[in-house]
């Protein structure tokens, strides 16, 4: 997804800068307006974005879900919704929205009546435009046209996109590009702290510029939630969440401050205190509206997100998209986006699941398809009689898991069902009446009792759940998915496989190898394969009832058989929220997981982030002394090299039952079907179907545990805080007083030396090649959220600025000082770089030395003599989160440009958003068969005028050994071009606010 201007089409479509073919189209779309080229028009265009700028104000949501769900007193002062924007500014608004060009579907704005009398509100109609191939057209492309119809102004929306949504059937294969507003941005800490830190960052550029600072603020709704940050130091205790809290607060005070003060700094933003649960599943629960009603006007909810599991809500019938931080800043601040208008993948369901099959066996099914079958940069929208049988919870577990199928949403359009669980999760009878009331009118509900329009897909799957298998996935990707009954065999098969994602390549005479050691003064061993880790986490599965419940029925029958997990595995459960305690406490399973070591140990995200905490010193030592091939067993989502654990080279997903069954194995060596888990209190051998709860009995306890009023009670009280972070004291001001002592909190430098003129667009020049990768580079890989390593580049920074290793806490937590982050790009120590040979590490070759050198190291060898430096890849480059670090990163190791097979979307937009040039090769070719080795020099021919340049383009690669190639240049939209022609999607929001 790509950021666009909110000044105008002008700007939206490239501004002063672009291209005369931009102009051109520009200029028509205003041509009842003002000459363009006569002052009065540059007036009416400063005008108009004021009114816009304000009218974003006036419309920002209320926080409260409802008229019986209110904000405490104490965080309403946080949510000051743009106060400057009174009095005078107030009137300027009334005296100037006569100007505005008026909608020009004000025809189709109609009343939704209440069936008591009154009306809920106005809405845009769209069956009252009379066209048949809106009946057509999926549910996700709905809430687009919807949308542009709602926004459509003739200036940052016109007829004309409409009209290409409208059309979407012909107009999606020509990859056209709409605007696209969402209702409110989401954040998360780890991706929060360094938006707000290029925030406060913006306001000093705006002010060196001589312009108003106070110009940079966010113009639509913004919730963050602190999740991220809790790591597993402490676990196995009835005190872990205390105790981990502590410790949070301890290694995190500088950047909750930071946080806090943003909350106060900035209008319109909502900080959700550490503690409270996961980002996701409090959107799910909490934040998402399903529909806004604005100042009596209705809408359908939407949202871009820092973390690319914001696609969780669109199992709630939201439209919701991760992106990268910088264009989630963008957005902030008012800047409409603009994409391609996406395929959808029509996904049909049929069936039911069958006994003791669980959502996360579904999820990994589903996931496993849609890689295979191909959605990257696509929408998937499910449908069939199939989808009304699955829960709200197994739809958000699917929609969730996006990202590991590549999709940019997977979409379950609202229901009976997702009215239920805004029911259950208590919002007011009102708010459903009036969700339902308004998505039928639109024709945006499903209805499954009644025969079913026929909606027209760029392409369709279908599954019927009671082919659905028991599984996980792994051992170092989501979409490798093994069947339990496979999974024995498959794992010996790895141990065999050469190093890869399905290899360890470990000698057919060292498999068996037993690793003796004592565990506080207990006898243990380990073997390839043993379980060392085993959690409950993520917000893939600690959202769902129906699999934790299941969880602790299955811990509650191998206690009762007299099961126990060894002490040597590192247990841990983390649920998603406090609801999920209640019911847990409820339903009198909780007592069951304790027994099994699966204490709470926070609420937020812990092992499926990297934040699993230290392994004992035995068990490491045993591993490391051994090299053994130790597992992680974890509900997560994320499953890649290096990112659960260093020391924990198999990783593997699974739904939350099966990681306490797994746990009570000890072992992913194991058939389930054919093997014992373990021997009982009577001497017997006990099965997995022994400890296996049937459905009937998850769905019995899900139904008397799992009550309305735990969620309102919850909720009610999420916003009020902690005593440790209501202690919390913060400086006032507008602008930010950075401490250059502060390892957590940095001014970065993109905006040194910046001025109101753009740099351009460049080319490359006898370029080295800094690294040369292979396939499904993923964004954990360029840029870790785990572990610092103690030899690391980040290391030694850190014990130069006198932080003791103890107190690294992990590089997620410091990426708002980007010193650090810069010496943890390309850090990750399960690197693979051809440049290497083979060997796997954080470091790659010198090219003009030959010398073995960090990555960072040598990058800032190259950056000190003058010497450009590109990066090479395979397919899927960026795959992962949607992490804006893996492009600045690069960017500030002086990366020019990746020639990748193919990128991730998120991340290949990021490349663009920091200047930063992606190349594919072309279908066919890779670095491999054109011959190159990675020790060539390359230069990139790209025109210096960006008027020169389109999207999608081709580019000749030039070497100095004489190899020459084409590439295809990607820059998707005219509005990429633009940012890059600025040196980024920031300078060029600086460079448009100045002006205005």
């Amino acid at each position: 997804m790509y950021i666009t201007s909110g000044t105008s089409t002008l700007l939206r479509r490239a501004s002063h800068s672009s291209s005369s073919r931009t102009a051109k189209r520009v200029f028509s779309s205003v041509s009842s307006k003002p000459s363009c080229n006569s002052n009065s028009s540059n007036s009416y265009s400063i005008l108009r974005q004021h009114h816009r700028s304000l009218s974003y104000f006036s419309s920002a949501a209320p926080w409260s879900h409802g008229s019986d769900w209110k904000s405490p007193p104490n965080l309403t002062a946080q949510i000051r919704i743009a106060s400057n924007a009174s009095s005078s500014a107030t009137l300027f608004h009334r005296r100037i929205a006569s100007m505005a060009s008026e909608n020009a579907f004000k025809g189709i704005f109609t009343s939704l009546p209440k069936p008591g009398g009154g009306e809920f509100g106005k809405f845009y109609s769209l069956p009252a435009l009379n066209d048949p191939r809106i009946d057509k057209l999926p549910y996700s492309i709905r809430i687009l046209l919807e949308s542009a119809i709602r926004n459509c102004d003739g200036f940052q929306v016109t007829k004309e996109d409409v009209e290409k949504i409208i059309d979407w059937e012909k107009s999606a294969p020509k990859q056209v590009e709409i605007p696209f507003k969402p209702a409110r941005v989401l954040l998360q800490d780890f991706t929060g702290v360094p938006a707000v830190v290029d925030l406060a960052c913006m306001r000093d550029a705006m002010n060196n510029l001589g312009s108003d600072s106070n110009k940079i603020n966010p113009l639509v709704p913004v919730d963050l939630v602190i999740d991220h940050s809790v790591q597993v130091d402490v676990a196995r205790s009835e005190n872990a969440v205390q105790a981990n809290m502590e410790l949070e607060f301890k290694r995190n005070k500088e950047r909750f401050a930071f946080l806090k003060w943003g909350s106060n700094a900035f209008q319109n933003m909502l900080v959700v205190p550490p503690g409270s649960g996961i980002v996701h599943q409090v959107n799910l629960e909490y934040l998402g509206r399903v529909v806004f009603n604005t100042d009596g006007v209705l809408y359908p909810d939407s949202v871009v997100g820092t973390d690319s599991h914001t696609t969780m809500i669109d199992g709630l019938g939201v439209a919701g998209w991760g992106v990268g931080g910088i264009e989630a800043e963008a957005a902030m601040l008012g800047q409409p986006m603009s994409m391609v208008l996406p395929g959808v993948v029509g996904f049909k369901l049929s069936g039911k699941l069958r006994d003791g099959v669980t959502a996360t066996d579904l999820v990994l099914t589903v996931t496993q398809m849609l890689r295979k079958h191909g959605v990257v940069g696509k929408f998937v929208e499910f449908y069939g009689g199939g989808v009304g049988k699955i829960s709200l919870a197994d739809r958000a577990t699917i929609a969730n898991m996006s990202p590991e199928y590549g999709a940019t949403m997977g979409f379950f359009p609202v229901d009976h069902v997702t009215l239920e669980y805004l029911k259950l999760t208590g919002r007011s009878d009102e708010t459903v009446a009036m969700v339902e009331a308004y998505l039928r009118a639109n024709n945006m509900f499903v209805d499954y009792s009644k025969p079913q329009e026929e909606r027209v897909y760029s392409s369709y799957l279908y599954l019927d759940l009671d082919d659905v298998e028991p599984c996980i996935s792994g051992p170092k990707r989501p979409h490798d998915r093994v069947t339990l009954k496979e999974m024995k065999a498959d794992w010996h098969s790895c141990l065999d496989s050469k190093v890869g994602f399905k290899g360890f390549a470990v000698p057919k005479e060292a498999q068996e190898k037993v690793a003796k050691f004592s565990f506080h003064g207990q006898s243990a061993e380990l073997k390839h394969g043993s379980v060392v880790i085993a959690a409950i986490t993520s917000c893939t599965n600690t959202s769902n009832p129906s699999v934790m419940l299941g969880a602790g029925l299955v811990a509650k029958k191998a206690s009762e058989l007299g099961l126990k997990v060894k002490p040597w595995i590192k247990t841990s459960l983390a649920p998603g929220s406090g609801v999920v305690t209640k019911y847990l406490l409820q339903s009198g399973l909780q007592k069951y997981l304790n027994e099994q070591g699966f204490h709470i140990v926070g609420y937020g995200c812990t092992t499926c982030i990297g934040n699993s905490g230290d392994l004992d010193e035995s068990v490491g030592a045993a591993i490391s002394e051994n090299d053994i091939v130790a597992a992680a067993v974890l509900s997560g989502n994320r499953n890649f090299e290096g990112r659960v654990h260093p020391l924990t080279r198999a990783n593997y997903l699974a739904s939350p039952p099966l990681v306490v069954a797994y746990a009570l194995a000890g072992t992913v060596d194991i058939d389930f079907e054919k093997e014992p888990i373990g021997v009982g209190k009577d001497g017997k051998d006990v099965y997995f179907r022994d400890i296996w709860p049937s459905t009937e009995e998850v769905a019995e306890a899900v139904q008397s545990s799992v009550l309305p009023d735990m969620f309102k009670s919850t909720y009610n009280a999420i916003t009020k805080g902690n005593p440790m972070w209501n202690e919390l004291s913060v400086p006032d001001g507008k602008l930010y007083s950075w401490d250059p002592n502060s390892t957590y909190i940095h001014e970065p430098p993109y905006f040194k030396n910046m001025t109101m003129n753009p740099p351009g667009p460049h080319g490359v020049k006898d370029a080295y090649c800094l690294l040369n990768f292979g396939d499904s580079i993923t964004t954990d890989h360029i840029s870790p959220a785990g572990n610092i390593h103690k030899d690391s580049p980040a290391a030694k920074f850190l014990i130069d600025h006198g932080v003791d290793r103890r107190d690294f806490n992990s590089y997620g937590s410091r990426r708002g000082n980007d010193e650090i982050m810069a010496r943890g790009t390309f850090a990750n120590i399960r690197l693979v770089n051809k440049l290497l040979k083979g060997e796997v590490g954080a470091k790659t070759v010198h090219i003009p030395t030959g010398e073995k050198l960090y990555v960072f190291d040598a990058a800032m060898r190259y950056k000190s003599a003058g010497q450009d430096t590109i990066v090479l890849a395979g397919a899927e480059y960026g795959s992962g989160s949607s992490r804006d670090w893996a492009a600045k990163g690069p960017m500030l190791l002086g990366v020019k440009a990746v020639i990748a097979k193919s990128f991730e979307r998120i991340h290949r937009s990021n490349l663009v958003g920091m200047g930063i040039i992606p190349l594919c090769f072309k279908a066919g070719e890779d670095a491999d068969t054109l011959g190159l080795t990675g020790h060539e020099r390359y230069t990139i021919d790209l025109p210096t005028d960006i008027s020169e340049i389109r999207p999608g383009q081709d580019v000749a690669v030039r070497t100095d050994t004489g190899k020459e190639f084409t590439c295809t240049a990607r820059f998707d939209t005219e509005v990429e071009l633009a940012y890059f022609n600025h040196g980024g999607i920031l300078p060029y929001v600086i460079r448009q606010l100045t002006k205005q």
